[in-house]
């Protein structure tokens, strides 16, 4: 990967294109120059286009050696792209769990196009999709979906112009937050939706406000001197008493720090509440959390479910690649068609369900396997309950407990 890299740093470096487009510049430029004298005077007509002949073939020359550097490198890179990354053929099967189901994918498509502000895209993406419907074939495998599940889940409800007015304006606050540092329109946002942040559980109110207060008290983006220093603090502190008032049932300690932090006023950075006033991370951190929220109040996860979806696939294909040989060399197959056959080392991220793995048997639960607990407490499959009972009174395996299978509870996760 390191030479990969090093590719990469030589191509930023020299596959620049300035020279190249001040060389043809300057071509335009004599050109130019050229016809306003022809014009002027047509008599020296030959004479002005010999003296243009070899600036003009140096210009050309300079364009050609500027290239030269270019395709060098971009040469370079896909050498090491194509050593690095070889051509394997992806993993094949025969069931494919997305093939009846074109409306869903669609709907994915244009929702990160939404998602990623792209609306124009978006919007002929939508246009195509409902001019030329995929046709889908019902067959015992790939059975034809209820048309309930695809107008619940189709593309109709993204054809909606408040939803895309809804992520224009998460974008403009966005901008506004992390590229001009204003925290108003955002703050405006949470307020109007302050009852559903509150039910939710949601600081991001308050993170808000406390982002201002800090800003007001640090000076925001101005020189500080005493003079000026005194007036942003009381700016500052009449904030505080203004806006901070339905928070302290919450908030009350976060407060108290905030106006504690004035008596330390004039060195803020050995005070203890250093951190609160010098988060270089603050503005990136509440930039994310407030498109957390924004999404969750729209019924939406914070993250593309299409960008998930492949760079979890992207995670998983060299391990699918690697079972795919081993599956050929000893001529077997996978059968189970909603379980893969190995574990995928997927980061804590990208983990959004929790899992049970039964202690008896040592597989994972699943929904035809629930986790049944029983009346002591302990917790296995529903298959290892009905193996070691037999339908009868059985011990459980980890204590002295005795129980009947019908006793058992199903857990769900």
């Amino acid at each position: 990967m390191e030479v990969l890299m090093e590719e990469h740093e030589k191509l930023i470096q020299k596959a620049t294109l300035s020279k190249g487009i001040e060389d043809v510049q300057t071509i335009i430029d004599l050109l130019v120059k050229a016809r306003a004298s022809i014009s002027t005077s047509p008599d020296t007509s030959s004479i002005t286009l010999a003296k243009l002949q070899n600036p003009v073939k140096q210009s050309f020359d300079g364009v050609n050696n500027d290239l030269k550097e270019v395709y060098k490198g971009l040469n370079n890179y896909s050498k090491a792209m194509d050593k690095k990354f070889k051509d394997k053929p992806l993993p094949t099967t025969d069931y494919d769990a997305l093939s009846s189901h074109p409306s869903l994918m669609n709907r994915a498509i244009a929702m990160h196009f939404l998602r990623e502000g792209q609306f124009s895209v978006a919007s002929t993406f939508l246009t195509e999709a409902m001019t030329k419907p995929t046709e889908v074939l019902d067959t015992p495998e790939h059975p034809r979906p209820p048309n309930t599940l695809e107008q619940d889940l189709g593309i109709d409800s993204l054809r909606s112009e408040a939803l895309r007015k809804q992520f224009a304006n998460m974008y403009y606050i966005l901008d506004e937050l992390k590229n001009k540092r204003r925290l108003l329109p955002a703050i405006e946002w949470a307020r109007a939706n302050s009852e559903r942040l509150e039910a939710r559980g949601s600081n991001l109110e308050f993170e808000l406000g406390r982002l201002q207060f800090v800003w007001l008290f640090s000076g925001g983006s101005f020189e500080l001197n005493h003079s000026n220093r005194l007036e942003r603090q009381r700016q500052a502190l009449g904030y505080a008493r203004k806006e901070f008032g339905h928070f302290q049932g919450r908030y009350l300690r976060e407060i108290q720090q905030l106006i504690g932090a004035m008596a330390f006023s004039s060195n803020l950075q050995g005070s203890p509440y250093r951190q609160i006033f010098h988060n270089v991370g603050a503005w990136d951190d509440l930039a994310s959390s407030f498109t957390r929220e924004f999404c969750s109040l729209l019924g939406l996860s914070a993250d593309s479910p299409l960008y998930i979806a492949a760079t979890a696939g992207a995670i998983a294909l060299p391990t699918l690649l690697k079972l795919q040989t081993i599956m050929k060399e000893k001529r077997t197959e996978w059968t189970t068609q909603h379980e893969l056959p190995v574990e995928i080392p997927l980061p804590p991220s990208y983990q959004f369900h929790s899992i049970f793995v039964c202690p008896v048997s040592k597989e994972q639960t699943t929904d035809q396997n629930p986790p049944m607990m029983m009346p002591c407490g302990h917790v296995i499959a529903q298959e290892s309950l009905m193996r070691l009972s037999k339908g009868s009174r059985f011990k459980c395996p980890y204590c002295p407990g005795e129980s009947h299978p019908r006793d058992a509870r199903k857990v769900f996760l």
